[in-house]
């Protein structure tokens, strides 16, 4: 039997990406089975298998829509020279068998982020003609005949698809982002000390963690301003070029010697396995890897409504979910989590929760999808 020729389409690969993590994973699951990977981008960085076939585009680019007007153009352009079986596409490009949603949908990011803008910036963000371009991909994508399937990695994002879109929800299958929770796993109380030790953070002190790059979008000026009252420390992993206005605002809310940022990091791992809990209050994240990694280590984790990945946290159990600019309510569930994941029972909950989401159902589920839309 011939293999299944899959090519996925991701504009720029970045190791870092939580796209590219799941495309990673997904390539590494998928291996074993009887597909012929194929990747169309304008720029990949980082491993690239042998057996993977890397087709690169790379128009010019004049700004924004040119960006993504010249590379849904090109990207098409490979894909229907090459005729691929199946071609799954993470960018917003009508003419895909399957969509994967990994961004969510582009009208409810900026409606949650109209919420913390002033009335008159909040008409220029929906008039903007970038934001507009993207709606409208979004739109002609949703409703191309070429579309069989979409990939979520929420449900909240599935029921934001079929009441924006009118998608049916046959055509909608939610599949989890996979966990190595071999990797991702609790240390001791010795191997934290030492690691906080070799990170310059206090063994004793309680410390939070927050971990994105983008930090309006991942909520760290509520993160700041919730843990601000308490005792806790945070520890601030990713960048943004506004960094020295969220190192203002803890200094002016007095907390700035508990805030430590430690910017981007290749390995998060121990970063981790030192925190006592995962603190991010997402304006809008469809699902961040960035809680399953945090709750495969043991950390209970605060999160926001509009994030998917509060499917997996029943408050008290797990952690909290509230509303991303809540502030006493995130501090309340601050000073509730308790002070030392390692140990704690809502930490222990937080790793079994997640310790099924493997790379192999990840890839049955996958792989079952492929098998479905070829016999169809």
């Amino acid at each position: 039997m011939n293999p299944i020729r899959l090519a996925i389409v991701r504009q720029k690969y970045r190791p870092d990406g939580g796209a590219e993590r799941f495309i990673s994973r997904a390539l590494e699951a998928l291996k074993d089975h009887n597909l012929s990977l194929n990747v169309i981008t304008r720029e990949w960085q980082g491993e690239q298998n042998p057996d993977w076939h890397i087709f690169h585009c790379n128009p010019t680019k004049w700004g924004r829509i040119s960006r993504e007007r010249g590379f849904a153009q090109a990207a098409r352009q490979i894909w229907q020279r090459e005729h691929f079986d199946l071609v799954q596409s993470h960018e917003r490009i009508p003419g895909c068998d399957i969509y994967r949603a990994g961004d969510g949908v582009h009208q409810r990011w900026l409606q949650q982020r109209a919420r913390i803008l002033p009335a008159w910036r909040q008409k220029f963000l929906f008039n903007d003609r970038y934001h507009r371009y993207v709606m409208n991909a979004e739109k002609e994508m949703y409703s191309a005949p070429e579309l069989r399937a979409v990939i979520c990695n929420a449900n909240m994002i599935k029921q934001e698809i079929m009441e924006d879109f009118g998608v049916p929800e046959a055509k909608i299958n939610v599949i989890y982002n996979a966990i190595d929770s071999q990797r991702f796993t609790p240390v001791n109380e010795q191997q934290k000390h030492q690691i906080r030790t070799q990170l310059n953070i206090d063994p004793h002190v309680s410390c939070l963690i927050y971990v994105g790059s983008g930090f309006e979008r991942k909520g760290l000026e509520a993160a700041i301003r919730a843990m601000a009252p308490t005792q806790r420390h945070l520890m601030v992993v990713g960048k943004d070029k506004e960094e020295k206005r969220y190192k203002h605002l803890a200094a002016s809310l007095g907390c700035q010697n508990r805030v430590h940022f430690v910017g981007v990091q290749n390995n998060v791992l121990p970063y981790y396995q030192i925190a006592d809990g995962l603190l991010l209050p997402s304006l809008y994240d469809p699902f961040p890897n960035v809680i399953l990694e945090a709750m495969a280590c043991g950390l209970p984790v605060i999160t926001s409504t509009t994030c998917g990945g509060a499917e997996f946290i029943e408050s008290g159990t797990h952690g909290f979910v509230c509303d991303a600019l809540d502030i006493n309510a995130l501090t309340t569930a601050i000073n509730e989590l308790p002070p030392h994941a390692l140990g704690s029972s809502m930490g222990h909950a937080a790793r079994e929760r997640v310790l099924h989401q493997n790379a192999s159902l990840l890839s049955q589920q996958l792989v079952s999808l492929y098998q479905r839309l070829m016999s169809n």
